[in-house]
């Protein structure tokens, strides 16, 4: 799948949302990818992630479990895994802890496993999601996600591999240009959420 295919998954779903946006990192941007338009759609959901497990499979080989940070990316780490053949897994957060493996999840010796992840931002959920495997017998290869809009620069410790790279801006609130500042601040995924309206650029305005 080009990346040209990948971004018209996410347009036709109505998944490039335009405006000002809160990201999960606490930085702003103009763009926001809203991956959950995507994963309530199983074939589109299936294309991607089937995009990726070829990716991956290219790269690192033969992968035996995926792992991935709840909530977002247990929907793409579970079709990931299913078309690598590998076991799905995830990490999840204690209550104002850090993320940790749960369960009865485990990623045994000789074990090899891969980080999937939704969209990379700053790289941050994906940094604490290894982190958390540190203890764990088998081996981590590597990480992939659908989109990396930090432009390639969002270091995790692993090589990151992705459906499509973009450079999208991400700025933090007391460094806004003004063409952002003018706009009203929409925290994705929260009640305030206005419903969107789409252009004919493709791009879903809120």
């Amino acid at each position: 799948m080009s990346p040209d295919e990948v971004l018209a998954e996410f347009r036709d779903a109505g998944a490039l949302l335009e405006g000002h946006f809160i990201l999960s990192s606490g930085l702003r941007s103009a763009v926001f990818l809203q991956k959950m338009a995507i994963f309530s759609e199983p074939p589109r959901t299936e294309r991607l992630c089937r995009a990726l497990a070829a990716v991956i499979t290219a790269r690192f080989g033969q992968v035996d479990i995926v792992v991935s940070p709840a909530i977002g990316g247990i929907v793409p780490g579970y079709e990931t895994a299913r078309h690598l053949g590998a076991r799905a897994i995830f990490v999840e957060r204690d209550p104002g802890g850090p993320f940790t493996l749960r369960r009865g999840f485990s990623i045994p010796a000789g074990q090899r496993a891969v980080i999937v992840e939704d969209i990379v931002t700053t790289g941050l959920s994906a940094r604490e999601c290894l982190a958390s495997l540190r203890g764990e017998p088998g081996e981590i290869v590597g990480a992939a996600c659908l989109i990396d809009r930090s432009g390639g620069r969002g270091e995790i410790g692993l090589p990151l591999l992705s459906l499509v790279t973009l450079d999208i801006p991400a700025y933090p609130p007391d460094a806004l240009p003004p063409e952002l500042a003018a706009l009203p601040p929409v925290k994705p995924g929260s009640r305030a959420m206005p419903k969107a309206s789409a252009p004919a650029d493709g791009l879903t305005r809120v």
